[in-house]
């Protein structure tokens, strides 16, 4: 399994983590709604800011995005809080490339990541 790029830093400052708890809510005419669970393993996603140092740094990144991972591939990635886990790229979309600097020196892109727990 493909290995998260250590050039490509995910900024923790944009950082956000949500799920679908996976329950289904039935209302009924009286009392309580019911409620079960769907499946037992929820979906995370990761609002993710990668940053790019170099120009090269970029490049890099999307060729492993290209050829290693087949743009949805799974891989390994280090989580500030969990630590390494298995996620993706959601739907193979990596963002816009925008930079933050001339000659995209220090550039950056916005993507989501998921992860089974």
């Amino acid at each position: 399994m493909s290995e998260w790029p250590s050039y490509a830093t995910v900024r923790f400052s944009g950082l956000s983590e949500s799920f679908d708890p996976s329950v289904d809510r039935v209302e009924m005419e009286r009392g309580v709604p019911k409620e079960s669970i769907i499946n037992s393993d929820v979906i995370f996603q990761i609002q993710a800011t990668v940053l790019f140092k170099t120009p090269e740094d970029a490049d890099s990144f999307e060729a492993w995005y290209f050829n290693d991972i087949k743009r949805i591939g799974w891989f390994s990635i280090r989580h500030p809080r969990k630590g390494t886990l298995t996620a993706k790229i959601v739907g193979g979309n990596i963002g816009s490339l925008s930079p933050q600097a001339p000659s995209f020196y220090f550039s950056q892109r916005t993507m989501t990541l998921e992860y089974l727990r």
